[in-house]
């Protein structure tokens, strides 16, 4: 599948590239982005793309690929129908159009039309540019992707399973260990461990750098609107990037945002990490690259359309805003920051034999 030579590319040439959709986002003829006197500008001092992890490094692409047939198989699932890409489907914006995530024993239905008895505490995050975080997971309570990829495994009302089951029902299938034993040569056997590395060493290449916005930044500005630049700069005049800061448009940053509770459901975020009741309701600044196809929004999925979780942000601010602010500043992170082209890849088979969930855009 050559992932590695794709970020490689991506990353070391990003103002030559174009991802799904950059015709769409791009500056029409006559529409000139620096009609505001704008143009070429930025509202915050240009910062470059943070390089790789060294964990990216001499990675084998034995591994990459192991991890991403695991990604999709329903074999690490009690109910062998869920998968990781069941919550976090390319379809979704590696996400699932739900409001709270739906696990084991729901059937191979993905997206929002999925039902059944375990339905989780949170919104299922996308997971573009995992590999730049610092912590994981909505309140923070993992430190490593590998940490991280085995949380929803052995949880009950995700996908259920245990360490030994895992090894077990992979450990019986011979393309599995072959492939396992290539990954990791150093230690060619099929464990937990391994099984972490795997789908952490994929998730880490799901890279989105190389939006309309990287192209401005690089000095481009004919690839943004007026709207899309004017959005950025209104953006910034809100104190929006405070907490969702470029490049990366997110941060370490965990915040009250007084966001509805759902009825039934207890979550006190941050808080159940640290222990602090001043963490109480705190949740982390998620990353606005690709947002606008993991509606709804939020920790608990409660507010449904990127323009309403827009104004929901400036309501929490100090500063007065108008409906042009609102669709503006949705216009810049709808449009501007959208770059899929290090999606996840959907396998046509997997090792198990067992069926790829359903996700049918049209459903």
């Amino acid at each position: 599948m050559l992932i590695l030579a794709a970020i490689a590319a991506s990353c070391g040439d990003s103002a030559d590239s174009a991802g799904p959709g950059d015709s769409a986002d791009s500056a029409e003829p006559g529409d000139p982005a620096d009609s505001a006197g704008r143009g070429g500008t930025t509202p915050w001092p240009l910062t470059a793309f943070p390089p790789l992890p060294e964990v990216m490094k001499d990675v084998p692409e034995a591994r990459i690929e192991l991890g991403n047939l695991l990604f999709y198989d329903a074999i690490l699932s009690i109910d062998r129908e869920t998968s990781c890409s069941t919550c976090h489907s390319e379809r979704w914006g590696l996400s699932d159009a739900l409001r709270r995530g739906v696990g084991q024993g729901a059937g191979l239905r993905a997206g929002p039309g999925r039902q059944g008895p375990n339905t989780v505490r949170r919104n299922s995050s996308t997971l573009f540019n995992l590999a730049f975080r610092e912590t994981l997971l909505l309140d923070g309570g993992a430190q490593t992707l590998e940490e991280q990829a085995l949380i929803p495994l052995f949880a009950d009302d995700e996908l259920g399973l245990d360490s030994e089951t895992v090894v077990s029902e992979l450990s019986a299938i011979p393309e599995y260990v072959d492939m396992f034993a290539e990954a990791f040569p150093d230690n060619p056997e099929v464990s937990i461990d391994n099984v972490a590395a795997a789908l952490a060493a994929y998730q880490r290449t799901f890279l989105s750098m190389n939006a309309s916005y990287d192209k401005y930044a690089e000095g481009r500005p004919q690839v943004l609107t007026e709207d899309m630049t004017e959005g950025m700069f209104r953006f910034a005049e809100m104190g929006c990037n405070d907490c969702h800061a470029p490049p990366l448009f997110e941060s370490e940053t965990f915040a009250n945002r007084n966001v509805p509770e759902v009825e039934g459901v207890v979550d006190h975020g941050r808080e159940e990490v640290t222990k602090l009741p001043e963490d109480r309701g705190k949740f982390r600044a998620v990353t606005l690259r690709n947002i606008a196809f993991t509606e709804p929004y939020f920790h608990n999925g409660t507010v449904d359309s990127l323009a309403d979780a827009v104004r929901h942000e400036l309501e929490q601010g100090d500063e007065p805003f108008t409906d042009e602010d609102v669709r503006l500043i949705t216009v810049f992170i709808g449009k501007a920051l959208r770059d899929e082209s290090n999606d996840a890849i959907r396998p046509a088979s997997l090792p198990s034999g067992l069926p790829l969930s359903i996700d049918d855009p049209g459903q």
